[in-house]
Formats: structure tokens, sequence, C-alpha cells
């Protein structure tokens, strides 16, 4: 019977033998399958070699636990090699011949053993009997003297948290609640995410959500307490399932400083380095690390300072990275430390404040408390006696490792060689796992550049630019994060807009950053510090907990310590301010935070700048065409007539569509106007063409015929002057159709019309009985000939008829091959009979909009005009 199962595939490369023997190791120990992991483990080795490095395909391996045995299965997907079965007669060789060993092993080691061959995969699977043992015995390690045993507070708690599979909190101990401060109910509904200060760059090592899907695993990071403070913890997972099938995790943590109460194994006694020398003595790196070596930066680095500690008998160990120039550090790894605010945090080599003036030689100091920030990492913790050593290759420096301890004079010359030596062997492998990290890090920022790039050059919306550039280096870069800009060079810088990765923590950000002075538009490039939100933050909330007892000032509505506190955490760590530069300009600025207590690693802060740099640009850009539309559309809207007049006795209707995105005039034109008592004139237009060249003319046009007409000119007389101005604009010029009338409501309800047609389409005449016929005659466009010799109709509107003038976008609306025309336009105001001017103009729109699929490529104005009748009584 099947009591627990754990599977994991392993990439076709070499690495993945290394990291499936960790796999099964883990699993089998947290089974409490000690008594059979060696062997288990070789087995392993030997089958998922055979599938990654000889049959050249992925490994699936599965481990399953019953109650007196353990059964594990190794597949790969190559079912044409030659696989010899344990019924079989085949000769599996020599166990020196490469192939068939693990065959040969599984004979040897296992209690039973088979292979399972399908068309798709093969599977060699083994069994390990447990041997039998007396119940409640486990494990033990060495029997130890009491001055030799891990120091914890005399009560020991162990938060027992429990996590569901989508990672949310499930159940809370008393402990944890001794611990962080949280009661269940505050906590349970809530993912770990929340809680938990994850010491992880995105694109390297394991973050939170992959280590809760890890079948056992160990380590430290940290948990935020109801104040926002971290504390370091060190936690044990274990995934488990209940009896329905349900997976979780069981997560046990206790402070970093009480790690022996759950780390595994127990410390043991510190290698001597001369055995190190010894002939045929094991490999110094995995002595000193351990086998099998972690994988990832991370792993290593923290691996490496638990090791140095545990070698020096150390209260504490730190490791720092040395950036590209050598000339800072930059902490990484840190163990027995009171607080997680040391990691990504930056110290000077050789000059400064603050410098680590110790970093290329080994160096002891006996103790701190005489030369004060000699070791800036340690100022403040308490630590007195430290011992530290360079990470050098090739004679470059690399980094340094420093072991450090509470009571002085602990350190020796003796001790500085011992860790030294040990440095010596693992630096090599740290710059490569570095470089490794390096390169991952800079194609992962090559790709987040380029999709970047793209998203803001989608689009030109400054409001839509401003939120896509929160949005990107939130969380990726950052955890909050707030935008300035600056209108002009005159203008104060003015916040903008404000994201957080918590959207319930928005508003307390945003409240917080109003209340402070912008940061100072300094146009140097890169990232400097900003520690106004910080102090700002932890000086309200100071100032809230003092009024919360009592001590200060009664307190304004909405400012509970809840929120203050949480917005303090949010904003108190490092912040700091990028430029936003363009065209030589600042135009705002770009500033990116984090949590309380932690800092922006250098590779992280390269990254913003390149994205601040895009970000300028394509800000300036959507300010630059802001500017311009809001400019294009006011002098569009100058040509648009400002308001139709109340014609007495006749009904008007227009409607107006300008083709081109964000245009609103065209080089079709309309207008209606009062020339004198009693009298109105009219046009409806079109410039060739489309866009701004045709609106100027447009615009000529429009008020040359208002100022002619009220001058008393007739319509012949109108246009000829508008002809002869069309003209003169020479180059600029453009011919020009046009309908202008004069119109004269009459008293017995009709209306008469002066209309001259000039190259226009003519207008239609729709009478009460249906019938629709032209309604003037053709005569020369505009802007082409020098004289024009033109005349005017006069007709008559009789009650209940109806005018229709169009442009030429209306008459040649084309879908394919067919076009609507003159007579289709006829056709479809035949159907109007009866209807107002605006019931008229809309039914004529809606059947050109209808006729074709595509979007107008055209402008198209429509004038309807209507003769209603007297009212009778």
């Amino acid at each position: 019977m099947i009591t627990a199962r754990a599977a994991a595939t392993f990439d076709p490369v070499g690495r993945s033998v290394a990291t499936a023997r960790s796999f099964v190791r883990d699993t089998l120990q947290g089974w409490g399958f000690s008594d059979v992991v060696d062997d288990a483990v070789v087995l392993t080795s030997e089958l998922v070699t055979n599938a990654v490095v000889h049959a050249g395909t992925a490994a699936d391996v599965e481990c399953l636990r019953s109650e007196d045995a353990v059964r594990i299965e190794v597949s790969d997907h190559y079912p044409e090699r030659e696989i010899p079965l344990q019924q079989s007669s085949v000769n599996m060789g020599s166990p020196d011949r490469e192939g068939g060993r693990g065959l040969q092993l599984c004979a040897a080691l296992a209690t039973r053993w088979g292979v399972d061959y399908t068309p798709t995969h093969k599977q060699v699977w083994f069994q390990l009997d447990l041997p039998q043992r007396s119940v409640g015995t486990r494990a033990a390690g060495p029997a130890l003297p009491a001055d030799l045993l891990p120091i914890a507070d005399g009560r020991v708690r162990v938060a027992v948290i429990q996590i569901d599979r989508l990672g949310a909190i499930s159940s809370w101990n008393e402990d944890a609640g001794e611990l962080f401060g949280y009661v269940a109910e505050q906590v349970i509904g809530k993912p770990l995410n929340d809680l938990a200060a994850w010491p992880h760059t995105p694109g390297t090592s394991t973050g939170i959500a992959e280590a809760l899907q890890l079948s056992r695993w160990e380590g430290s990071y940290g948990v935020r307490n109801t104040h926002g403070r971290v504390i370091p913890v060190y936690a044990s997972h274990l995934r488990v399932r209940d009896s329905d099938g349900e997976p979780s995790t069981v997560c046990l943590l206790v402070r970093d400083d009480e790690r022996a109460v759950l780390q595994t194994p127990l410390r043991g006694t510190a290698p001597d380095p001369g055995s190190l020398s010894e002939p045929h003595a094991a490999d110094p790196f995995e002595v000193f690390i351990g086998s099998p070596a972690p994988d990832d930066l991370d792993g290593l680095l923290q691996r490496t300072v638990e090791r140095a500690r545990d070698m020096l008998d150390g209260d504490a160990a730190f490791l720092l990275l040395a950036t590209d120039d050598e000339t800072e550090l930059e902490v990484r790894a840190s163990t027995g430390l009171p607080s997680a605010r040391q990691r990504f945090a930056r110290v000077q080599v050789e000059s400064a404040p603050g410098r680590y003036g110790s970093a290329r030689m080994p160096a002891v100091h006996e103790d701190l408390t005489v030369v004060p920030g000699a070791v800036p990492l340690l100022s403040g913790t308490g630590m007195r006696s430290v011992v530290t050593v360079p990470l050098k290759v090739e004679g470059r420096l690399t980094g340094s490792l420093g072991v450090a301890a509470e009571a002085s004079g602990r350190y020796s010359n003796e001790e500085a060689l011992r860790l030294q030596f040990a440095a010596d062997r693992i630096a090599l492998a740290v710059e490569s796992a570095r470089l490794g990290e390096l390169e991952r890090l800079r194609r992962g920022s090559l790709s987040f550049l380029v999709e970047a790039s793209d998203l803001l050059a989608g689009t030109l919306d400054r409001d839509q630019t401003l939120a896509l550039m929160a949005q990107m280096t939130v969380p990726t870069l950052a955890t909050w994060c707030a935008v300035y800009t600056i209108a002009d060079q005159s203008a104060e810088p003015y916040l903008s807009y404000v994201l957080h990765e918590d959207e319930e923590r928005i508003d307390g950000v945003k409240a917080l950053l109003a209340k402070i002075a912008p940061p100072d538009p300094v146009p140097t490039p890169g990232a400097r510090v900003w520690a106004a939100p910080s102090e700002a933050a932890h000086e309200d909330a100071l100032r809230t907990s003092m009024r919360s007892l009592g001590l200060g000032e009664p307190p304004t509505l909405g400012s509970g310590i809840g929120t203050t506190l949480s917005t303090a955490s949010a904003v108190g760590g490092e912040t700091v301010v990028l430029p936003l530069v363009a065209r030589n300009r600042v135009i705002g600025m770009l500033t990116l935070g984090k949590p309380a207590d932690e800092h922006f690693r250098q590779e992280i802060l390269e990254l913003a700048e390149d994205l601040s740099r895009r970000a300028a640009l394509a800000l300036d850009n959507a300010r630059l065409y802001s500017e311009r539309m809001a400019i294009s559309q006011s002098l569009q809207r100058s040509l648009l007539p400002p308001g139709l007049p109340q014609v007495p006795g006749v009904e008007v209707e227009v409607i107006y569509r300008a083709a081109g995105e964000g245009n609103e005039v065209g080089g079709d034109f309309y207008d209606l106007f009062p020339i004198r008592d009693g009298a109105y004139g009219f046009a409806i237009g079109d410039v060739c063409g489309t866009g701004p060249e045709a609106a100027a003319v447009t615009g000529l046009a429009r008020h040359a015929l208002r100022l002619l007409a009220r001058e008393g000119f007739g319509g012949p007389a109108v246009l000829e002057r508008l002809n002869a101005a069309i003209l003169d604009e020479g180059a600029r010029s453009r011919f020009l159709t046009l309908l202008y009338g004069e119109l004269w409501p009459q008293e017995d309800g009709s209306a008469v019309l002066k209309v001259v047609c000039a190259g226009h389409p003519l207008p239609l005449r729709l009478r009460q009985d249906g019938t629709v016929e032209p309604y003037a005659e053709p005569q020369p466009l505009l802007g082409v000939m020098d004289d024009l010799e033109l005349y005017e109709q006069t007709m008559t509107l009789d009650p209940g008829d109806v005018l229709l003038c169009v442009t030429d976008g209306v008459t040649e609306r084309r879908e394919g091959t067919r076009m609507l025309g003159d007579d289709g336009l006829a056709d479809v105001l035949t159907t109007c009979t009866g209807l107002t001017a605006g019931a008229v103009a809309g039914r004529i729109m809606r059947a050109v909009e209808r006729f074709a699929t595509d979007a107008p490529s055209d402008d198209m104005a429509i004038l309807a005009m209507r003769v209603p009748g007297l009212q009778k009584d």
C-alpha cells in the first residue's frame, strides 16, 4: 500500500544527476528512511546518468513510500535503446564496462528490481526494504559535552504553519503567534508570500512558491511581524497529503539564531586543513561545502557562510561579492545576524565613509569596540571579534568572507589561515556561479528591455505611458514605484502615478509622498538614494504609536496605527531616484522603493537606469503628441461653424464625418448663417484631398463666404471672388466643389432658394408624394480657371419638401466594385417621406455606413433642410 509519493523531472543535462541525487536524499530523509538513503542515492545516480547522459532524454524520478519499503522508479523516453530484462539470460558484462552498470548495481543492492518497457518510454525501478528496528528509533547524533551544544533561549518556540496547495495559510499554532504577533484569525486564508521576506532576485535561485512545492526544503528567510519588522527565521518545509490526496506543506520555523533546533545534519567538527593536503584526501571543495554542492549561487553562498560559521564556531558569518570594478562589495549571504536588512547592501572598499578597509587582505579584529566601523556590516549587531578573508580568482578580488563572535578575542591568525584556506578552495566555484547568474540576469534583462520598449512604443497616451512605466517596474524591479513629472523648466515636480505590489497600500504610499517635498530634478544619470520617504514613514509611525499610547496629540481622522505602520513597512527600505531625461531636459523622476530593511542590488539598478531612459523618451513623445493633438483639434474646431442658427419655418440638420484618426475637420465643409433679416446663407463644399492641407482651404472658403455674403454680394459674385482668393494661394491652392445658396422663408410656409452649384454633386429634392429630382444645374468648379461666368437658379420648396445636399464621400461610398452613386442615394431618399430633417439625415448616414464594411476613406457631409409648412390650429 502506497502511503506517500514524490516525483520530479530532470532535464537531459549533466548537472541533473546531482540534482536527482539531492531530490531522492531529501525525500527519503523527510520520510525518515535514513537507513536506505545511501543505497537509494547510488542507484538513482546510475539510472539517471543512463537516462540523461547515455539515452539523452529527460528523466522522470518517482519515489513511492509504503509501510515496510521504498520504491524508486526512473523513466526515460528512448524506447529504441536495447534494455536487458531481469528474467532474460543476457550477460550484463563486467562491472568495469560502461554500459549496464546501473542494472548490475540494482541486482546487487536492491531487494527487488525490474524494467517496464513500452512504446513511449522505459522505466527501471528498484525497491529497498526497510530494516527492522525498535519503535521510536530514528536517527541519532554523537553525544556532545554540554558546552558544545547549540545555544537557544530558555523557551524554544517552534512555529508550526500549514500551507494549502494554493500557498495560503490553513493552520497557525500558538508559537507562531508569539514569534510574529499575529493571531490565527488574522493570517488564515492569506498567502504565506504576504508575510515572507524572501531573499530572491527575479530570474535566479528558487522562489517561495517553488520551495513550497518541494517534498522537503530547509533554509533561511524572513517573516514580517505585526509591526512590519522582518524576523529572520530558519525553516524546515515538509510536503504531505491528507487521506483525500490533497497536498499541503507543513512549515516549522524558529528564530534564525536557533536554527540548530531544526537544521540537519547536526553541526560537526571542522575538518583539519592539514588533512586536505594528504595524497588521497577528498576534494577540498566538497569537504568544505558538502556533496552535492548547491547548483545555484544563492544556495552556494548560504551553504558557504553556514559552513564557515561552523568551522570557526562563530556566532555569525557573512559573504560579500565585489562589483565589476572592485570598488564596492555587496552583501549576498549572512547567517546569525539579527536583521535581514543587510542583503544587497553595499560598502566601499577603498574610500568614502563606511569603507571596508580590510577586504583585500586577511584581517583579525579582536574587539570591534576599539575600532568601530572597521566592518560596517557588523555595526550595531553586538558582534565584537571578527576574522575576514578575501575571495580572489587569479589575483583579482571577487569577494570577502567573514566570521564573527559576540565575545572579544575569539580569533587569531590561526583561524584566519584556516578560513583563508577554505576561501581559496571555494573562490573559483563562487565566481563561476556568480558569472552564470550574471549571464542569466543579463539575458533576462535584455528580454525585459525588449518587451518594455515594445509596450512603451505601442502607445502615445500620456496616462497609459505612466501606468506602463510603473507596472513594468513593480514587482520585477521594486516593491513600489512613484513617477514625478515636470511640465516645463519653471514648474515643480508633480506626483503623477503611484503603484505598490499590494494594492491596499497604494493610497497610504500616495498620501505619504504627497506630504513630503519631491526629489530634486537632477539630470545626473544613474540612481541616487532618496532618504525622505523612509524618514517620513518612520516619523509618522513613531508619532502614531505615541498617540496610541496617549503621549501625543489626539489622532486625526483616518490615521490609524495599523495603516501608518503598514505604510512605514512598505516604504521603510531603500528608495532610489532615477531622472527621466529626454531631449536634454529633465521631464520627471522615476522613484523605486523597497520595504523595510531591504536594499537594491546593483544589477537591478542598472536595469532600472536602462528602463528609465526608454521610458523618458516614450513619456516625452506622448507629451509632444498630446500637445500637438490639442493644438490640431483646437485649430480644427475653429474651422467648424460655431453653431447652426434657428431658421424660422425651416428644419435644418447636419451630419459631418472627417476621415482619418484624430481629424475633426477635413476637406469637406458646411455652413449655415444669417445674412440679413429674413435671409440666410448655406453652403456645402468639398476641397480636393483630405487632412490638414485640405482643412486649411475649407477655413478660407467658409470665412470668405460669410464675409462676402454679408457685404451684399449675390451668389455668383461671392463664388467668383472666392475663386480668385483660392488661385491667389499659388502652389497651396486646391480646387473646390461648392454648393452655395441663399434661403428666404415665406409667410405661406414655403421657402425661396437661390442656388449656385459649382462642380458639386447636385442637391436632391424630395416631394411629399415621394418623388426625388435634382434641384440645380451643374457649373464649373472653383480653383481651376481665372474667369468664371456663374449664374444662380431660383426655386421654391413647398411645405413638406426636403432638400438634401451631400458631398461626394456619400455618393462615392464603395464596397468592392459597387458604388452607392447618385441613383443609390435617390433610392434611399425616396424612403424618407414624412420624416423630419434630422431623421432624413440619420437614415442617409446609416445607409452609407451599412453599404460597406470598411471604414470610410473620404470625408462626408450631409445637409438636410425641410419645410414643414404652417402649423394648423
